[in-house]
């Protein structure tokens, strides 16, 4: 690949295209609106001006409900020998591309799981897909070369690819991240009007589950109207479970002794449930999960603090498989939680003790 159209330069576009120019390859670029288009080839991420001819690979960063539309104006005026597109959702642009009567032997459906709360190109970052996974649906018709263009675009930009069908990807993103979003912001929601003394309270429970509430509306409303079965059935199911959790809680505030357990069993299996399928999700580097031990440290509010702490677990031999942060609420303080092999821990714990940091468990 030598040369590359990028048409829309947000977030996802103006990161591919920086990964690009990176590594060598000419990248031009387009979008409906050309201040943003520009904002991205101030960054690097290449030029505004329009190619000569028929570039290499044209990529298609729209958002799904305008990805087919693009694609096939592209590919009437001959833009590009290879076409693919980057949405989140991969069975409904290829449905509306053949409807349209296209020859898509050049087009290949691709989608790079990777974001960020933030959006737009100043958000970009060339480095945002390394070691994530972009899904590639091929099909039968799939022109070898448009496959090769696509894994040569996946290993630029360091990341893994993974072969899927269209319409599996669909209700795989369902699962794992479009109805996750709406969960997070129904729980988030919950937040608006609570009372102040109530959300002083919140720790890392809360923050980790309204993390990813924070995106642009804007955007989830267009991923989402792009993918609504999958997301509502997986909504119905969890809808069902909050049903049965309301009833089991229910009886738990019964006087008879009989209706309280049948309480207690039905929370406990909701919460069975959730850990058989919390264990299930993938460990480092894509890894089965497993069991780490926390070392909690109390630290000030300070620079350097993390480079020295993890300064002195590399003295002490052990490698921190995950950090987390907690902030105390009002206080220049936080406790940092460093994940290590449960046989490591009391190494580090005392090591760190000896260094004088104040270990608290």
């Amino acid at each position: 690949m030598r040369t590359a159209l990028v048409i829309g330069t947000g977030l996802i576009g103006t990161s591919a295209a920086l990964a690009l120019t990176g590594r060598g390859v000419a990248v031009h670029l387009a979008d409906h609106d050309p201040g943003q288009a520009r904002t991205a080839a101030a960054l690097g991420a290449g030029t505004d001006e329009a190619p000569d001819g028929p570039v290499d690979l044209a990529i298609v960063a729209a958002p799904p409900a305008y990805v087919a539309d693009v694609l096939a104006d592209a590919m009437r005026r001959g833009a590009a020998r290879g076409y693919l597109d980057v949405a989140s959702v991969k069975g409904g642009p290829r449905r509306e591309l053949e409807a349209l009567g296209l020859d898509l032997t050049g087009y290949l459906g691709t989608h790079p799981m990777a974001g960020r709360e933030k959006s737009g190109p100043l958000a970009a970052t060339a480095d945002l897909f390394e070691g994530r996974p972009w899904v590639l649906t091929p099909t039968r018709d799939t022109d070898t070369e448009v496959l090769n263009l696509a894994l040569e675009l996946v290993s630029h930009c360091r990341a893994v690819p993974v072969v899927m069908d269209a319409d599996a990807h669909d209700r795989a993103v369902a699962l794992v991240s479009h109805m996750p979003h709406l969960v997070s912001s129904l729980v988030a929601a919950r937040l608006e009007h609570a009372e102040e003394t109530a959300v002083r309270l919140c720790g890392q429970g809360i923050r980790d589950v309204t993390r990813i509430a924070a995106s642009d509306p804007r955007m989830w409303i267009d991923i989402l109207s792009a993918n609504p079965g999958p997301v509502a059935d997986l909504l119905s199911e969890v809808a069902a479970d909050l049903s049965e959790a309301v009833r089991s809680l229910r009886a738990l505030q019964s006087a008879d002794g009989d209706e309280r357990g049948e309480g207690a069993a039905g929370i406990a299996d909701v919460l069975r449930r959730g850990n058989a399928g919390q264990v299930r999700v993938p460990g480092k580097h894509g890894a089965a999960p497993q069991s780490y031990e926390a070392v909690v440290i109390l630290i000030d509010d300070q620079p350097g603090q993390l480079a020295r702490i993890f300064a002195d677990a590399g003295l002490a031999g052990v490698n921190i498989e995950d950090v987390r942060i907690e902030h105390a609420t009002g206080q220049q303080a936080g406790l940092v939680q460093l994940l290590v092999e449960p046989k490591a821990a009391p190494v580090l714990g005392a090591a760190l003790r000896e260094r004088g940091w104040a270990v608290r468990q």
